[in-house]
């Protein structure tokens, strides 16, 4: 799959995937909703960031999880 707002540039943040070349790493945002953080509430924290920008986030990290597979204890 093709992401359009998600970009990786060994110059940016070591290469980890961001967001539109921005050195915000789509981790952090990631993280930011997996903590309980809004939709809303992290738009207003970033105004850098885009609606579409964590919408594009959500769907890499639902294909990752698609692909990889882990083995629980």
């Amino acid at each position: 799959m093709k992401f359009q707002r998600i970009t990786v540039n060994p110059e940016i943040c070591s290469g980890k995937p961001c967001i539109r070349g921005l050195r915000f790493p789509v981790s952090r945002l990631l993280g930011l909703l997996a903590s309980g953080e809004t939709k809303e509430s992290i738009l207003k924290a970033y105004p850098y960031l885009e609606p579409a920008d964590i919408d594009e986030a959500l769907l890499y990290a639902a294909c990752l999880a698609d692909e990889e597979v882990f083995e629980f204890a």
